[in-house]
């Protein structure tokens, strides 16, 4: 059905969201006072920028009347705003208490609903999201023939195979509607989708229910006055995922796990859990089949399905691997069927640019692993596995890391927290920021130094940081060298005032530099 201004008056008023609308000296809660009000609008955007004849533009944000100059000329049929802009354009104005939510219920309706059209899989957790969401997605696609969406904070896939870097996490609620449309175009029948602590804290997902929800894990991150005030905060937002979806898939394992079984319960969600190694009572359990943790088990109700191997390496991604199995269970795949075991398959192929990436130097015994982590779950879980699969041969352990400016402050913190007493050398480099001066993140992190014995150094230059040590001599030949570069994965940019800065990127200058490529 087309959204007019008349059938987007009712919409917004349903959800008690309308206060009125005004149109020059008609103030009215009856879109049929206005003229034209049945007549379907051509588009809807927030860029006043791509405003067009008969377009429906949403005034989010910071969002000022000169903004609004010259919009009449371009054809501006209506606007949504929070405020009364009657003064700067002769286009009627939809009033409303929150635009955001407005913008997500009514982007949802102009792209005529394409979530009623998708079996829709929400994935949130602390750390885990992306590899996850990939891993489910590649099960989903070997099941369907190739029919499943995904929304990550790498790529965006909107045909079951072509993959195009995405902007944010969790998208705008308009663009994430109209990917939606554009999935369902294309034919396909699921979409996997990160869920951030952000998308509930700004609506991008406001009215969206999955059929599928994911609660991996939780601990503190993202805490800073433009994300999160607190952990209740961060850990509120997330949960808000469960009383918006029909069916919950929650990590075993997960702290305050009793409270988000409280939250599904008086939902009326049904839970079903996965875990790591039997270390809690799970559904669905990886445990190792070798002791080189290279392969593991698969087992629904204490049943073995069948085994794999990844290529994304480390314990934690099997636990992955368990989630995307409890989630595929949930969104309908029977496991029981002969199917089970390609499923299983479908998944070890995955590899994603800047997880968990593995460089062997040809001229020493160097190993550089580039990967995302970037707090204290990520970073512990990292060391661990380099701890389990390389311990045993005592390695001299070099991480390069930087953290967020402007926000995220408690990474800082945590970061050395988490390496401080597993790391011989610490190089600390710039990571992302708008104003703060990096020199001013990298001297917060070193003041949480409390190891004497770890040598820190700050590089501020990431390509020298990473460079200088990747290509230094190593003098210890008795000892092999790990070199953990984390925070950027595989992005071609650094943040810096607000522009992205072209960067040749931590993998490639890895490759360069051991002359692999």
């Amino acid at each position: 059905m087309a959204l007019t201004l008349e059938s987007a008056a009712r919409l917004l008023d349903r959800h008690g969201l309308l206060r009125e609308i005004i149109h020059g000296d008609v103030w009215t809660v009856d879109a049929s006072d206005i003229d034209n009000a049945d007549k379907p609008f051509s588009a809807i955007t927030y860029d006043t920028r791509k405003v067009e004849p008969g377009a429906l533009l949403c005034c989010k944000g910071r969002f000022k009347a000169e903004y609004l100059k010259d919009v009449d000329e371009h054809g501006l049929a209506a606007y949504v705003a929070e405020n009364d802009f009657s003064a700067t354009t002769q286009a009627p104005g939809l009033i409303v208490d929150d635009v955001r939510k407005a913008m997500s219920l009514l982007s949802a309706e102009f792209y005529d609903r394409p979530q009623d059209r998708l079996k829709v899989i929400g994935i949130t957790g602390t750390k885990g999201k992306t590899t996850t969401a990939y891993l489910t997605q590649a099960m989903l696609n070997g099941c369907s023939g190739g029919k499943c969406a995904l929304f990550s904070s790498v790529d965006n896939c909107l045909d079951g195979h072509t993959y195009v870097e995405s902007d944010l996490t969790t998208p705008e609620s308009m663009d994430a509607f109209r990917m939606m449309r554009e999935a369902v175009d294309n034919g396909m029948e699921y979409l996997v989708m990160e869920v951030s602590s952000q998308a509930y804290k700004v609506d991008r997902v406001y009215g969206l229910t999955f059929d599928v929800a994911a609660f991996l894990n939780i601990s503190p991150d993202h805490i800073s006055p433009i994300e999160h005030p607190t952990f209740e905060d961060y850990f509120h937002c997330k949960r808000q995922i469960v009383k918006n979806c029909r069916s919950l898939v929650l990590g075993a394992d997960c702290a305050r796990a009793d409270l988000i079984r409280q939250d599904a319960r008086h939902a009326g969600v049904a839970v079903s859990t996965f875990a790591l190694d039997g270390a809690s009572p799970a559904d669905v359990v990886a445990k190792p089949a070798d002791a080189e943790h290279s392969r593991f088990s698969i087992a629904i109700d204490g049943t073995t399905i069948g085994e794999l191997s990844l290529t994304l390496d480390g314990d934690f991604n099997y636990a992955n691997a368990a989630a995307a199995v409890a989630i595929a269970r949930a969104a309908g795949f029977d496991f029981g069927s002969s199917q089970a075991r390609k499923a299983l398959h479908d998944m070890e192929p995955v590899r994603i640019a800047g997880r968990m990436e593995h460089f062997k130097d040809t001229r020493s015994d160097t190993i550089a692993i580039v990967d995302y982590a970037h707090n204290y779950a990520s970073v512990t879980a990292l060391l661990d596995y380099v701890d389990q699969r390389y311990g045993s041969k005592n390695p001299e352990i070099t991480l390069i890391t930087g953290s967020a400016g402007n926000k995220a402050y408690d990474r800082r913190s945590e970061i050395v927290k988490a390496a401080q007493d597993r790391v011989d050398h610490l190089v600390l480099t710039f990571e992302d920021t708008d104003d703060e001066p990096v020199e001013q993140v990298c001297e917060d992190m070193r003041n949480n130094v409390t190891n004497p014995q770890l040598d820190v150094k700050i590089i501020l230059d990431r390509t020298e940081a990473v460079e200088s040590t990747v290509g230094a001599d190593r003098k210890d030949s008795q000892r092999p060298h790990i070199i953990l570069i984390i925070g950027k994965g595989n992005e071609r940019w650094i943040k810096d005032h607000g522009k992205h800065i072209p960067y040749e990127g931590d993998d490639r200058i890895v490759e360069r530099v051991f002359h692999l490529k």
